[in-house]
């Protein structure tokens, strides 16, 4: 039947090791949720089921209480008819009495029938209330269960993101680091450096230019000098 079934899937569920389960696929959060939706569609067959059983016991109920009702009101009948009867055959009128005594055997017929049909639906009551507490116990652990499930996936969600935040920082640190900005400084650096003695050298250059022109300079002076006294000598001065 199907409280019986979905009793079955409610053991199932509720003895799930879902660590293992997470353990062995390949996409723990999808996992999770697809786990609470299976947990919420049988919780909602077991409320249905549930309220099917409890349904079903009252109707066995009211039936088993009708059929104690009428087992006293056919016992009734049963000694009202034999107290008749035995009125009757004290007033010498046998088979008036006769009658009434099989008016009883009817009535008593029918007494035990209706003890039978209340013992058996008696009997299913008992059985429909076991269901039911079955039932209801199955959905309370499914509850317990579902919030556990709930929990984990918000949790496993969460760890999840850190995870992802942290590896993009790791990601971004490594790109840095293979991007590394003292590298670039460095050359930079080097390259001023080269500039500042490319200066050097043009001031060098143009410093050893000028030395050389006050030089020749010089030279010719020295050489003019030289002339001037040259001629004087030749005046005889």
């Amino acid at each position: 039947m199907a409280q019986t079934s979905i009793l079955g899937r409610i053991g199932q569920l509720v003895r799930a090791n879902v660590n293992a389960i997470l353990d062995s696929a390949e996409d723990p959060e999808k996992m999770l949720d697809q786990l609470v939706r299976d947990f919420t569609n049988n919780m909602a067959e077991a409320e249905e089921a549930v309220a099917q059983t409890i349904g079903n016991l009252r109707l066995v109920e009211d039936d088993a209480r009708e059929a104690r009702e009428a087992v006293t009101e056919w016992t009734g009948k049963a000694a009202a008819a034999s107290r008749r009867a035995d009125e009757l055959r004290g007033a010498g009128n046998a088979a008036e009495a006769d009658r009434f005594d099989e008016l009883a055997r009817i009535a008593l017929r029918r007494q035990i029938s209706f003890e039978e049909q209340a013992r058996t639906l008696e009997t299913q009551a008992a059985q429909q209330t076991e269901l039911a507490n079955k039932l209801k116990d199955g959905l309370n652990k499914l509850r317990v269960r579902r919030e556990e499930l709930v929990q984990k996936r918000d949790e496993l969600v969460s760890r999840a993101k850190m995870a992802r935040a942290q590896a993009q920082v790791q990601q971004t640190m490594k790109s840095v680091s293979v991007m590394d900005p003292t590298s670039e400084l460095s050359r930079f650096e080097e390259n001023v450096r080269r500039q500042e003695a490319m200066v050097r050298g043009q001031e060098e250059v143009s410093a050893s230019s000028l030395e050389e022109q006050f030089a020749s300079l010089d030279s010719a002076e020295d050489e003019l000098e030289v002339d001037a006294r040259l001629a004087a000598l030749k005046s005889g001065g």
